[in-house]
Parts: structure tokens; sequence; C-alpha cells
């Protein structure tokens, strides 16, 4: 359910990026591609799982895969529990988009999201993950998912070859027991024979061990209210001054930013909040102090929300974790950006909910121009997520709950250090016109940055347990920049 595109132009103010092929847009999730052959025995023992496929375009656009979930097991299973792989070929440089065109149980219920294969084959070096939301429900022994009518295509819309992807089947124009595709049950592999060396949930891309030490800022935000004095030792500014983004002439007071406990972990939230005017809109953003950061991991546990605490919902909301220094000049080829944005209710455009990661070379904000390269997933991701983003010399790599979202290239690496980030603010009021006072929230568990180190979303989780083992709540060994 996730798409990369590359921008010169957006059509909105500021943090609005490029839309590509507008008119499949509001389809849901992200790309793949195909190779051939080969049909798993029916009688299969003991997998409680089948996947059936069949391609519904052998052409150059686009790829058609379709599926079917066969639960040929005892129990019902869950489909949260389901993840399905389609291992392809990526064309040279290529970025793909991934659409659903129909399913039965609905595409919102219905995720995709591209990997990278840590050992690549002549068939196959890129893979698109097919999950579920909660929302798909279960299949009972002997029921199937149905129709999965899935398609995906370069972001550029150029020509691309299925015919050396290891999953694609030429022949196959109906459904059938395909083994080039996998599946796993909560984890473990149930299904089908993944290119070698590349068995889901046995990746070697994503070893546990923890890395080399390093400079490294952690913080648990185990914090008592915005006016800590710790908040400000440990580097932190929670803003109150005026300004953008967001609706003109909001403000950003800093005690719509507090701190809880809930369950053992101490949380900062920051809340949003608007009766439909300006001057009743106020929004939320904590930063770090201190441009130091640059290349190396960024992580945080977020919680995004579709609707709010209280009152109507539908405004354009967005939440926020991102770096970022300043632009020093329209245009100016040092300024750099890298962005998770989450708008559960839609805007720039969009009519509902919509996940951004972009990459941000420049812009210039009148008129508007913008340089940056984007992936995007329309669907729901209320509730917590772990949101990992790596820079080092060669590509910049967002990940959501350790699944690959979006790869940039490396026209988009930052020249120089940048600031620490997260805010949640209304791009409008144009969303929700009533004058009944709301109120949105957006969580935070925790933060980490590893200076000049690539951490895998393993890694990154490892490093969290081992600080709230020990009781540590805060670190902050980068030097300055």
């Amino acid at each position: 359910m996730t798409s990369t595109s590359t921008s010169r132009r957006a059509r909105t103010p500021r943090r609005g990026v490029s839309r590509v092929r507008v008119a499949l847009a509001a389809t849901a999730l992200a790309g793949l591609g195909c190779a051939t052959l080969a049909a798993v025995p029916a009688t299969a023992a003991g997998e409680p799982l089948t996947i059936q496929y069949r391609q519904s375009s052998a052409g150059s656009d686009q790829a058609e895969p379709w599926f079917k979930a066969v639960n040929t097991g005892s129990a019902s299973v869950s489909l949260a529990q389901v993840k399905i792989r389609y291992y392809f070929k990526a064309d040279s440089g290529a970025s793909y988009t991934y659409a659903c065109s129909w399913a039965v149980k609905g595409c919102a219920n219905i995720t995709g999201t591209f990997g990278t294969l840590a050992n690549p084959t002549a068939t196959a070096d890129r893979y698109l993950e097919i999950g579920f939301t909660a929302g798909a429900g279960s299949l009972a022994p002997g029921a199937d998912t149905g129709d999965m009518q899935l398609r995906f295509y370069r972001s550029n819309w150029q020509a691309l070859n299925q015919a050396d992807d290891y999953s694609f089947g030429s022949g196959q124009t109906s459904y059938a027991n395909w083994s080039k595709v996998t599946a796993t049950v909560g984890g473990t592999q149930v299904w089908g024979t993944a290119p070698t060396g590349n068995d889901p949930g046995t990746d070697p891309t994503d070893p546990t061990d923890p890395p080399a030490d390093g400079p490294r800022l952690f913080d648990d935000f185990n914090y008592t209210s915005y006016s800590d004095p710790a908040i400000g030792t440990h580097g932190w500014n929670v803003r109150s001054n005026s300004g953008g983004p967001g609706v003109p002439g909001a403000s950003w007071p800093a005690e719509n930013v507090t701190f809880a406990k809930e369950g053992t972990n101490s949380i900062m939230n920051l809340e949003t909040s608007t009766a439909g005017t300006a001057e009743s809109t106020e929004q939320s953003e904590v930063l770090t102090k201190a441009t130091k950061f640059r290349n190396g991991t960024y992580a945080a546990r977020v919680r995004f929300a579709d609707a709010p605490k209280s009152g109507p919902d539908g405004d354009h909301l967005v939440s926020t974790f991102f770096t970022i220094n300043d632009l020093k000049a329209p245009m100016a080829d040092d300024y750099a950006e890298y962005d998770f944005e989450y708008l559960p209710n839609g805007g720039w455009g969009e009519p509902s909910n919509i996940l951004y990661t972009t990459s941000w070379e420049t812009y210039r904000p009148d008129p508007w121009e913008a340089v940056n390269q984007h992936s995007e997933s329309r669907t729901s991701y209320a509730g917590w997520h772990d949101l990992v983003l790596t820079i080092d010399n060669t590509a910049i790599v967002y990940y959501i709950d350790g699944v690959e979202f979006g790869r940039h290239d490396s026209r988009y690496l930052p020249e120089r250090p940048m600031s620490i980030n997260f805010n949640q603010w209304l791009i409008d009021l144009a969303g929700q016109t009533s004058t009944t006072p709301r109120a949105y929230d957006q969580k935070v568990d925790w933060m980490l940055h590893v200076k000049d180190q690539v951490l895998t979303p393993a890694q990154v989780t490892a490093e969290i347990a081992a600080y709230r083992a020990a009781g540590k709540t805060f670190e902050d060994t980068v030097p300055a920049a």
C-alpha cells in the first residue's frame, strides 16, 4: 500500500507532495513484480493455509497478481496474523506503486509494503508483503478470502519487465495453488518456497544482536510536565512561538504537551485542538534545541489516532515524526528534511487517511516548487507504530513496524546536520467547519538516534529493551555538530 515518486512540483503549501497518477490514488496499497512456474500440491501435509494465484496482466504497463488465501486446516485463522509475499526482480532504478483494485474482504482491509531481499537471486531482489487489518476477520476451516485483485506499476509509469520475476506465472490465467509465493501465520511460514536463502521469518538482514557502541540519543520521555527543567537540560524545546506550519494565526501553547504513565511506560502527548477558527486553533511541537543529527538511525514509537478524543471528526490533521534543518534561501541545495506524516482525515487533495514518508532536497515557498521523493500508504494507521528511518551514504530507508515502507535514493541525502522533531497541526479548517470544540492527541513512547550506524528495526527493538531493562530513561552522547 505504499507508492514512491519523485516530485519537482507540488500543488499544495509547504508540506504538500506531488501525486503520481492521481486518478489511481484513491486505491489502497504499494507495488510488486513477478516470475514463473510451479503449483504447490493441494494436499501439502500440515499446512493450514494455501495461496492461490492468477495473473490478470502479462503486459508491460502494469502487473496484476491476484490472490486467494484458503484455510486448509481444521481451525479458524485470523487474517491479521497472515502475511503473503510475492517476489520479483526490480527494474534498474525503479520504484513501484501498489494498488488494490477490488477485494471481497475490502481493499481497506488489505495492506501492502515493499521489502528488499537479503540474498538477491537472478529472479528476485524485492518482495511485496500483503497483510490484513483486523477488519478482514478470520477464515473458518475450508473458507477462502475470495478475490484479491491487486496490481502494481512503476511509479513513473515506464515499462516494466515481468518475465524475470520469481513469482510471476505467465500461463497462470485462472486460480490455482502457487508455490512461488509464501505465506506466514503469526510469523511462522506455512506455505510456498521463497527464493533461495530468503525464507520469511528468518531474514538475515534482521539480526537481533545489538550494534556496536556509538554516539546516541535515547529518551523515554519520563517528565512531569512541559515545564519540567529536565526537558531543557536534556536538549528539548517545547514550542510556544507562533508561525507555520498549519493554520495561519494558530498558536502553539507549550501546555498542550503533557506527560503521563501508561502502564509502566512514560508517554509524551501532543494535543491539537480547534473550534473552527484560526484564533481557537492550538497546535503542538517538541524539537531538539541542537541541529547535530545527520547520518545514522532515527526511531520512535508513536501512536496515531483516526478520531478526536472529543468533539466532531474530520479536520485535516497532520501527525509527525521528522528531522529537518533550515532553508537558507529558496531552492537552497543544502536543505534537508525527512518526514513521517500521517493524515487521518486526508488533506492536500487526499479524501481520506494516508501516511507519507518524504525525503526533501529543497523547496521554494512562493511560487511553490519542491524537489522531494515520497512514499505513501492509503490505509488507517491508528494505533501504536514503531517508526524507523536510516540514512547512510547510499540511501534513505523508512520502516513501519519492522517492514520497509519506502526507499529513497542518494540525491536526497543530507548535507548539513538536522534537528529531531515531533509535531501535530492542522493543514486548514476546511475538513470540518463546525464551531464545536474538538481535540486530537498524538502520543510518543520513546525515541532513539544512533549516529552513523544503520540499525535494523530488530536492533532498534533490542536497544530499547536494553535501556528499559537497565532502568535508563535518557542518554545523549551525540557530539555537537
